[in-house]
């Protein structure tokens, strides 16, 4: 919702703020902090035997305490920071959960803010630029992210008349290093990240290593420079780590290529320990099917699962494989095997996943050319995805492609997937 609100600002470049309602407070049982993440995941559990339906209750009673928006560093939260990092939301207003005494104050300051913009003329495109979009790019970075902000910045970007390709993410991910220890991979939630301090460490964090562009004017008419140099760090804080102690030397999101992605695919490695996994294809041609499959234990270790027909056009509408991945972590799989699709991910999503791939399946993309038992092979370092297939034969393959009737002939799911883009240039229909 709040990149559908940033898209819509960009297109019509009317004076206008941007507020995120919240991330929801986090729930405790037996001692842990519990996101919506682990409800997803109890449910796993449940299906491979390891938890009754009395804890699965329990799970589900303590991960959702409250209203708000997911409580990691999960699409909203991902999106809320990214876009006080681009500079359409006040620096800090985002950070402020959605149950905190403080947000209805936040509201009436957004309020009297937007009326500002308004007598300044200050409209979305003065704010959005390619610089600024780094910055965003930066922040989800440096914060482990969600793999859908690749599709949102793209998509803003589009609507800002402002020219970004799906490379320069991996360009500025190599260069950015992950900071901030956050669910679902880390340790920590967004109201936590509130706690110490907010967004405004982070951006300091990239001021001071070089890698703002501190100039860029935000939507309070101070700069983003400014904005960081004013945040306010707790002491002792653990969430954001030191320039000096980086989780990881690089960014949480990288860009992928091979014969499987000619047009890339984006993966999210923050949490992940090895760089490469080699392994047999097991292929679904959509997602329920898969699903029964990791349920009913069909699923070992070292598969690589594909899930494809789920892109912008084959779904149609990318839809998110957030029970297949909650129940391969369920299951005790998520560090023993890796997943990839033409579809998304939710940002609660952890492990060896893999989305985006373009071009999709019903675009004619290779993945559609994929057989169960095909080798494929995923390298991190070198930005790989690849089959072990020759050329002449995913071509003879692909050829013999059997497409499967549209899930949809009329209405404006038909319209839809005859109009959408690629995912690698933000699955957009304008």
């Amino acid at each position: 919702t709040i990149p559908a609100m940033v898209m819509a600002m960009a297109r019509l470049d009317l004076p206008s703020v941007m507020l995120y309602g919240g991330s929801i407070m986090y729930g405790e049982y037996k001692g842990k902090r519990m996101t919506v993440q682990d409800i997803f995941e109890a449910i796993g559990a449940r299906n491979a035997g390891k938890i009754d339906d009395k804890e699965l209750h329990a799970v589900e009673c303590a991960s959702c305490p409250g209203e708000g928006a997911c409580g990691g560093q999960f699409t909203a939260n991902t999106m809320a920071t990214a876009f006080a990092m681009l500079g359409v939301s006040p620096m800090g207003f985002n950070d402020v959960p959605a149950p905190d005494p403080h947000k209805e104050e936040i509201a009436y300051q957004t309020g009297r803010l937007a009326m500002d913009v308004l007598r300044k003329g200050l409209t979305p495109r003065q704010i959005i630029t390619r610089k600024s979009l780094y910055n965003a790019i930066a922040g989800v970075m440096a914060t482990g992210g969600s793999t859908n902000a690749v599709l949102h910045l793209l998509a803003v970007a589009k609507e800002a008349g402002v020219k970004l390709t799906i490379d320069e993410f991996d360009k500025i991910s190599r260069k950015t290093p992950l900071l901030a220890d956050m669910k679902p991979w880390g340790s920590f939630t967004a109201p936590e990240m509130y706690e110490a301090g907010g967004m405004g460490v982070v951006a300091k964090r990239l001021l001071d290593a070089g890698l703002l562009f501190a100039d860029e004017k935000t939507v309070t008419g101070r700069t983003i420079g400014e904005e960081a140099r004013a945040a306010r760090e707790t002491p002792g804080q653990k969430v954001v780590h030191a320039l000096s102690n980086p989780i990881k030397p690089e960014g949480g999101l990288v860009i992928l290529r091979g014969n499987l992605a000619p047009d890339g695919c984006v993966a999210k490695v923050s949490g992940q320990k090895k760089d490469v996994h080699r392994g047999p294809a097991r292929v679904f041609d959509r997602e329920e099917d898969c699903f029964a499959a990791v349920k009913a234990g069909k699923i070992k270790a070292n598969d690589v699962i594909v899930i494809r027909w789920e892109g912008p056009k084959g779904g149609p509408g990318m839809r998110e494989m957030l029970h297949v991945t909650g129940a391969i972590q369920g299951a005790g799989l998520g560090d023993k095997v890796a997943l990839m699709t033409d579809g998304r991910f939710s940002g609660a999503t952890h492990g060896f996943m893999i989305g985006h791939i373009a071009p999709e399946a019903a675009d004619g993309g290779p993945i559609a050319a994929l057989k169960t038992g095909d080798t494929i092979v995923i390298d991190i370092k070198k930005r790989r995805l690849d089959a072990e297939l020759s050329a002449g034969e995913l071509k003879k393959r692909l050829r013999a492609v059997k497409k499967p009737k549209p899930r949809y002939t009329w209405g404006v799911m038909a319209k839809y997937a005859r109009l959408v883009s690629s995912a690698s240039d933000g699955a957009v229909t304008g």
